[in-house]
């Protein structure tokens, strides 16, 4: 997610597995963003918060390698608190996700369906988020 909630990128997962895993993939699944500016559009997001969960060598080199300024919580070391003002707009887009009741949920037996799902959720909350831009 940016930093107003949009969502960037998705994937899903089985539960069993650690969120990390999918750390570069959803790196690499970023578009390109335009920054407004003029010339080629930055390829990646130029900071990232992440919470102690990502606090692993691989998830770190992943940013360092792509140019991307990492800002992740330190094991046993940190308080998440800090991270607070950052997180909190992923939990506001996390909460517009459960309000799609199917997403809430998994009924779905097949991962592309779930997926489909998914990916349409999240462009309906960026047309929501486009439309109360312009107002």
């Amino acid at each position: 997610m940016d930093g107003c909630g949009t969502p960037l990128a998705v994937l899903i997962s089985p539960a069993n597995r650690h969120d990390s895993m999918l750390f570069e993939p959803l790196l690499n699944a970023v578009p390109p963003i335009h920054n407004g500016l003029r010339g080629r559009p930055r390829s990646r997001p130029e900071r990232l918060h992440a919470d102690k969960a990502y606090d692993i060598p691989r998830c770190r080199r992943a940013c360092h390698q792509r140019g991307i300024k990492v800002r992740i919580a330190r094991r046993g070391r940190e308080s998440s608190e800090r991270l607070g003002r950052h997180r909190w707009v992923v939990e506001r887009t996390l909460a517009w996700f459960s309000r799609f009741r199917r997403l809430r949920v998994r009924y779905e037996v097949r991962a592309d369906i779930h997926l489909a799902f998914t990916q349409l959720a999240c462009c309906l909350i960026t047309f929501k988020q486009h439309l109360r831009l312009l107002r």
